[in-house]
């Protein structure tokens, strides 16, 4: 039954259907010729897997970002950025990588965060003369981090997935998310000082023009400390604290900078309600794919299967950024999270893996796969704001994917690089 589940998995993927359909299909032919249970069980397998309490932050979230992006919020970002490094050597590629960090900790969502910044950026940066290739390959990779960094919605899933406490994953993302922006912006400034094709364009800091830009950015500033510290000093849930997000971004964006009205909030209202509505039905697919597998106790076999071939973490680590590496390459996150992450969790747990350590790691992995050709999707989003050619876009890119995994094992074999935090608040 295992085996023509997967063959029909891989096969409906290989040519083209979506995901979601992928996943229902060979559980339900699963169910009707290997089981004698009904096929219904698979529709209830599907809305059960919807009906659990951490899935409630993931709209919200959704739709706080929306509101964001729509509301002025991510340009006042982005200027708030451009004033602090703005003075450094390549001024503007810098904005648009630490732009991509602090929209990220808004969104949660890598593609909204490429859609945001690159359309505002990627103008600056041909402006500036700056490479196509190397702007499209910045824009990619620096927002990928946005899946990584709280609040994130592909971390809520994990948590979903795995059981894992997602308030312990989001403080995690932390200390990861910027080792990894930061690891990227050194390639930045590696090119910025030897790519003769990239201009080092210069600017004074101008202390009165940063302080009046942190006036006015202050309230879209003011959101990622609200969420964390709300959540970690106890004042709320995750949950809770996406609902506050939402009601937060509204009153910003229509009383405090008035960039929004009721009409446009509408608009934003329906762009989340699409969006959740993908993410959903994929995690509901997931779910019951996931219980035909547990069904045919399949994540216990390969567990003991693991520790009977005496595999150490390092390696079984090693295993998984493999995997997850792969599949980011040619599925969606959400979709790999919901397959996977549910083998790979007690692999872990019986070799003595952290498995919020373990849950950063495959966030990680997903976070690069968002712009590691041939289907990563920051890619495609990428190619619709600028135009540039794949042909040019993706050798632009390899230099990105190298740090990024220079990042990774940092990342993964450094376990007090996302550790620290949480047991320094959970001890």
């Amino acid at each position: 039954m295992i085996l023509a589940l997967f063959v029909l998995l891989l096969a409906c993927l290989f040519i083209g259907v979506p995901i979601f359909i992928s996943l229902a299909f060979p559980s339900m032919i699963a169910i009707m010729f290997f089981t004698d249970n009904s096929p219904s069980i698979i529709a209830q397998r599907l809305f059960g897997g919807l009906d659990q309490f951490g899935l409630m932050a993931m709209p919200l979230f959704i739709f706080a970002a929306q509101v964001m992006l729509d509301g002025g919020m991510a340009r006042k970002l982005l200027d708030w950025s451009k004033a602090l490094v703005s003075w450094m050597p390549g001024g503007t590629a810098f904005t648009t990588h630490f732009s991509s960090l602090f929209f990220g900790a808004l969104s949660g969502s890598s593609p909204a965060t490429v859609a945001a910044i690159g359309g505002i950026m990627y103008p600056e940066l041909e402006k500036e003369k700056y490479d196509r290739g190397f702007s499209v390959g910045l824009i990619s990779s620096s927002s990928s981090v946005a899946i990584i960094i709280p609040p994130s919605v592909t971390m809520i899933l994990y948590g979903v997935a795995t059981g894992v406490s997602i308030g312990s994953l989001f403080i995690a993302g932390i200390g990861a998310g910027i080792l990894y922006t930061l690891v990227l912006g050194i390639y930045v400034w590696y090119r910025v000082k030897k790519d003769k094709q990239v201009v080092a364009e210069q600017v004074p800091f101008n202390p009165k023009q940063f302080i009046s830009v942190t006036i006015k950015a202050i309230w879209a500033l003011g959101i990622p400390f609200i969420i964390l510290g709300g959540i970690y000093m106890g004042i709320f849930s995750p949950t809770e604290a996406a609902g506050i997000s939402v009601v937060y971004s509204i009153f910003v964006s229509m009383f405090i900078y008035k960039e929004m009205n009721v009409k446009q909030l509408y608009k934003s209202s329906v762009k989340a309600a699409v969006l959740t509505a993908q993410v959903m039905i994929l995690t509901g697919a997931a779910a019951a794919f996931g219980w035909i597998l547990s069904s045919a106790q399949l994540p216990q076999t390969l567990a003991n299967l693991v520790l009977e071939m005496n595999t150490s973490p390092v390696m079984f680590l090693l295993l998984v950024n493999v995997v997850f590496l792969v599949a980011g390459m040619f599925m969606d996150g959400s979709g790999a999270i919901m397959i996977l992450a549910p083998l790979v969790y007690p692999i872990g747990l019986a070799l003595g893996i952290d498995p919020v350590h373990l849950g950063v790691i495959v966030v990680t992995n997903l976070a690069i796969g968002m712009f590691t050709p041939p289907l990563g999707l920051n890619l495609f989003v990428a190619n619709g704001i600028t135009g540039v050619p794949f042909s040019k876009m993706i050798p632009s890119t390899l230099p990105f994917l190298a740090a990024s995994l220079i990042a990774l094992a940092l990342i993964t074999y450094v376990e007090d690089v996302s550790m620290f935090l949480p047991r320094l608040i959970y001890p």
